[in-house]
């Protein structure tokens, strides 16, 4: 059972990010408040549900949210900043977009800085622990999924309605015969041998 509460303030949001792995596209955080009487009969770590069960748990957590905040930090931020801080950056941007001010927030993984005044505690696989950063991993996940699925109509051969853009064989291979996109994270190793530019 996952908890509702880590600290004991009524407004602490929860935060996580998708994508951070991917060699093309954003990546995506969000932030969640949940009210104290919020359940769900599976909602757990976005990785731990399938597709379909991401797809459905979504629209529950957007009903029933106090409040929650999606943000996108594009690739080509990814390349400037390092996937390190476009992840802190997107979680910053996503607890920015909420429509009340959290009194803490709760972290997945090991790596924060300080958002404003708020007290915050970083909890390594927090999105298995925590109901609030579980729903957090839902959103981040199937907004980025949805983009995905979105610019895959204009680069099919690359097959991202499917892989999401992570280094699967196929992607991979898809990047050797044609090449990296606008999409494609330029700092990322695209391929294992890595592609030599002839100038």
């Amino acid at each position: 059972m996952l908890e509702l509460n880590y600290s004991g303030f009524a407004l602490e949001a929860g935060t996580d990010e998708a994508g951070r792995g991917c060699l093309s596209g954003p990546v995506v955080a969000a932030a969640v408040i949940l009210p104290d009487n919020f359940s769900h009969p599976f909602l757990n770590d976005s990785k731990q549900l399938s597709e379909k069960k991401r797809v459905e748990v979504r629209p529950f957590i957007e009903q029933h949210a106090l409040a929650f905040g999606v943000s996108f930090v594009w690739q080509e931020e990814v390349d400037k900043i390092n996937v390190l801080q476009a992840s802190i950056t997107g979680m910053h941007r996503a607890i920015e977009k909420l429509d009340i001010t959290p009194e803490f927030i709760i972290v997945d993984g090991n790596k924060f800085k300080n958002y404003k005044e708020i007290p915050h505690k970083t909890i390594v696989k927090g999105d298995s622990k925590y109901l609030s950063i579980a729903a957090a991993s839902v959103l981040a996940k199937t907004y980025r999924d949805d983009y995905m699925a979105k610019i895959h109509k204009e680069f099919p051969m690359y097959n991202w309605q499917k892989n999401k853009g992570y280094p699967t064989k196929e992607h991979r291979n898809a990047i050797r015969e044609f090449g990296a996109t606008n999409y494609h994270r330029k700092t990322f190793k695209l391929l294992p041998e890595q592609i030599k530019l002839e100038l």
